[in-house]
């Protein structure tokens, strides 16, 4: 079977009993590119971290960068390899418009045996206008899976 990032996105976030913290926030595959990949994370009363303008609060958008830039290494890899969040780094630039879905896009910027190296932006609308940007590491896991780079 071929791969399929959309099917492999909507698997990982909307199938019950496998769908980890992006699925229980919501989040939803949203589109992809050659080497990019997006994920939706809709606004929700219970995510607002600012109840006065109704800005949804950093902790989904850390959830949904982390989630966004771990499906861009399965993307890069065309694979499921087992992998862990090693470190994530995310600047915020503004805060996200009240009551707008927050796009997360990451993209795999370079793999070795056991790191794969990602970035992505955040944004609710307007790519060019990022809420936040982040830099993530991921660790290839033992396992039955393949290292990334084999």
């Amino acid at each position: 079977m071929e791969w399929d990032p959309t099917r492999m996105a909507r698997y990982l976030l909307e199938t019950p009993g496998v769908a980890g913290h992006g699925g229980r926030l919501g989040q939803r595959y949203h589109a992809h590119g050659a080497d990019w990949l997006e994920v939706a994370q809709p606004w929700h009363a219970d995510l607002v971290g600012d109840e006065e303008r109704g800005v949804i609060a950093s902790g989904p958008i850390i959830a949904l960068m982390d989630v966004a830039t771990s499906l861009a290494v399965w993307h890069r890899c065309n694979a499921f390899v087992a992998h862990a969040t090693l470190d994530l780094r995310i600047d915020y630039l503004r805060p996200a418009r009240p009551r707008q879905t927050v796009i997360g896009r990451g993209e795999c910027l370079r793999i070795t045996r056991s790191i794969a190296f990602t970035r992505g932006i955040a944004h609710d609308g307007d790519p060019d206008d990022p809420i936040a940007q982040v830099a993530a590491t991921f660790m290839a896991t033992a396992g039955p899976y393949p290292r990334f780079g084999a």
